[in-house]
């Protein structure tokens, strides 16, 4: 149980950490900005006590907003996607995956491409979290262009991002 909770606590710092140090420096053609930190959102274990991942998204997202001045938006977006994360698990895995005592974590690490359900989690979480993102930031509908533009841009990145995150990683076979 310690060995959980201090991975977690480690992986919240590191993606932190890369994200304001590394990430947010990254701009491509003006608007493009990977955000792997959503990592932490998905790859938080399966069995961990959801009210805890409440917090700790908003927390999360809310640092991210305090380094980038970006006013919420990126604490916002980070609980929505923790709260559509239980109907993404069942929708990609199935619905038996809920039964199952998983470590999310694991399963992504050992088996990224063997089966398309960790791709299609990794995929529509980032579309979730990015288009929520940019519809608060951009905050009008008559943009709605802009939001889908730099939705699609930016998910692209950031699921190139994280599967290199992913790999670099993932635990070794012995």
């Amino acid at each position: 149980m310690n060995n959980v909770i201090l991975s977690n606590i480690s992986r919240f710092i590191i993606l932190l950490a890369a994200q304001v140090l590394i990430f947010n420096n990254i701009d491509l053609f003006g608007f493009i900005n990977p955000f792997p930190y959503i990592l932490f959102i998905l790859l938080y274990p399966s069995t961990g006590n959801r009210s805890f991942l409440y917090v700790l998204s908003f927390l999360l997202g809310l640092s991210v907003d305090m380094f980038e001045n970006s006013g919420g938006v990126h604490a916002a977006a980070s609980l929505i996607l923790a709260f559509v994360r239980p109907n993404l698990l069942k929708f990609s895995f199935g619905v038996s995956f809920q039964y199952h005592q998983t470590n999310l974590n694991d399963k992504v690490s050992k088996e990224l491409f063997k089966g398309m359900e960790v791709l299609t989690y990794l995929i529509l979480a980032t579309i979730i979290h990015h288009c929520s993102l940019f519809a608060l930031e951009i905050l009008r509908f008559n943009f709605i262009w802009e939001i889908l533009l730099r939705t699609l841009l930016t998910t692209l990145f950031t699921i190139l991002t994280s599967i290199i995150i992913i790999y670099l990683i993932k635990p070794t076979k012995k």
